[in-house]
């Protein structure tokens, strides 16, 4: 798996138009500013398994403001700080870097595509529908995923998988909702040229 992340992050970057983005500082800053915060909430880690561990992804909040390629690329960087400061381990890189960065963040940035194509573009729903069931369903696949991935490896069977990590995931669906939504919100407010995926002539003017 490790091996197949290291592809996918090489393929991304390959697609980034680097010289537009080195020459935007507020980009550079906005960039290692984001993958910096997510450190310290991905440490606020909370399991009874090992490898079974959950914790607040803030993936859609990135997704939504840096856009699918930056956003993959700036939570790369966050999952090996984490790893190196000893919050991870090396020998679960490889999955904790597909199915908890990756795929998430690919699934969150989809669903804003979804309800920017079919859905009425309006502020709110930009808010609550790409931020806050987005944060929602982007933790709850990610949580989905995980279980099945250990199941299907057989290091964990299914009844302890849904006594210690299933059961737990409904008390984080609101609270992960909550963050983002609220962060999407002040984003839009007060920066909304943070906001890669948002303009006020699709959301705002003449709503």
């Amino acid at each position: 798996m490790i091996i197949l992340g290291i592809l996918v992050v090489i393929l991304v970057a390959w697609q980034v138009d680097w010289p537009d983005w080195l020459a935007d500082k507020t980009r550079h800053h906005l960039s290692f500013g984001s993958a910096i915060a997510l450190v310290p909430l991905w440490m606020l880690q909370a399991g009874v398994k090992e490898g079974l561990e959950l914790h607040f992804l803030g993936l859609t909040t990135l997704a939504l403001m840096l856009g699918w390629r930056m956003g993959l690329l700036m939570s790369s960087v966050s999952l090996v700080l984490i790893t190196l400061f000893g919050f991870e381990s090396w020998s679960s890189f490889g999955v904790n870097h597909l199915l908890g960065v990756i795929l998430p963040i690919t699934f969150s940035y989809l669903l804003f595509v979804l309800t920017y194509s079919y859905l009425y573009r309006h502020l709110f729903v930009y808010i609550f529908v790409a931020g806050f069931l987005n944060a929602a369903l982007t933790i709850a696949f990610k949580t989905l995923l995980l279980s099945g991935f250990m199941v299907w490896t057989a290091q964990y069977d299914w009844q302890t998988v849904l006594d210690n990590y299933l059961s737990v995931l409904p008390l984080l669906l609101l609270p992960e909702a909550l963050l983002n939504g609220m962060a999407v919100t002040v984003l839009v407010v007060f920066r909304p040229n943070w906001m890669r995926t948002y303009l006020d002539r699709d959301y705002l003017i003449n709503k």
